[in-house]
């Protein structure tokens, strides 16, 4: 049993593989449980699978504590509240993606699951390639930083867009060079075989695999923005890929569960600017202080105060809202 002691990425090879059979167990209960063929999972249902994910994801930071210490546990911490706070943004690309496509809550359950196992396998390669890069070339960090300042501050003096025009969205209109689409939803099915013009049985997508493309994709132009904040806040890729997954996960009941209340977040846009100003900055405070690195505990704190400000504040000036 020598071998689940060897270092694999920084960390013990049992280590991974324990993180792996959490993850998997999870998936697992997850397919069993709330992917029951034409279930529409309830806000309550939502509610309650989010507290678990967000207990668990938070209850790991204690194995990380033991495994790796204090620091590496605060450093954690911060990593799955950014990476949490920064899903936000994908939930609602998600539910532009639905009403677009025009899927019904009774199926999006399906294509999330799929698309979060997706994720799951894309988020491992960046992460995997951010590691090797940052490894060899320690001034990447720098580059991360500087790209998260600017785009904080883009995103602070942005103005609110109207929804954006997915018909011209080119992984929609690549998807439908590749193959026939039906136009209709063809119940839990990605593909299906119908008669063309001529009667002869051809592959088609359904709704519902367009759809899981086009998350996919939306998540690799996020990850853009989420793996180099990680990267700021710890290079350890142990740290990197737990927090990043365990913040994942738990992505598809917390959409069931705010998709119908975005509107009560409309502030946070503007936390989360400061936060990614805040992380990309930690780096050159550092250095100005002469410390090795910026106070894991006091990134956390902070990391907390920004995003509940916005939390707040979005809370407060949207109570009368519908």
């Amino acid at each position: 049993m020598e071998f689940l002691t060897i270092v694999f990425l920084g960390a013990q090879l049992w280590m991974w593989l324990t993180f792996l059979a959490l993850v998997i167990g999870l998936l697992a209960l997850d397919l069993g449980v709330m992917s029951k063929p034409d279930h529409e999972i309830s806000v309550r249902e939502s509610l309650r699978a989010s507290a678990i994910y967000i207990a668990l994801g938070i209850a790991f930071s204690g194995f990380v504590w033991l495994q790796m210490g204090a620091t590496a546990s605060a450093q954690y911490l911060t990593a799955f509240v950014v990476e949490k706070t920064l899903a936000l943004d994908n939930i609602f690309v998600i539910a532009l993606i639905f009403g677009f496509m025009g899927i019904p809550r009774r199926y999006q359950h399906r294509v999330l699951f799929w698309g979060i196992l997706g994720v799951i396998v894309l988020r491992g390669v960046m992460i995997g390639a951010g590691a090797t890069l940052v490894a060899r070339y320690d001034w990447v960090l720098y580059i991360f930083a500087v790209f998260l300042i600017i785009t904080g501050i883009k995103m602070l003096f942005s103005k609110e867009d109207s929804e954006p025009d997915l018909s011209r969205n080119w992984v929609l209109r690549g998807f439908r060079k590749m193959m026939p689409v039906s136009d209709k939803i063809e119940g839990q099915a990605f593909v299906v075989r119908r008669p063309d013009a001529k009667g002869r049985l051809r592959l088609m997508a359904t709704p519902l695999l367009v759809a899981l493309a086009m998350i996919e994709f939306a998540d690799v132009v996020f990850a853009v923005d989420s793996v180099p904040a990680v990267f700021t806040i710890t290079t350890e890729p142990f740290v990197v890929y737990t927090s990043n997954i365990f913040a994942i996960l738990g992505l598809r009941a917390l959409y069931f569960a705010l998709s119908a209340i975005l509107h009560r977040f409309a502030y946070l846009k503007y936390a989360l600017s400061v936060l990614l100003v805040f992380i990309g900055a930690k780096i050159f405070i550092a250095d100005m202080m002469g410390w090795a690195k910026f106070p894991p505990e006091l990134s956390l704190g902070i990391t907390v105060a920004i995003l509940g400000a916005g939390i707040g504040v979005s809370l407060l000036r949207t109570r009368t809202a519908a």
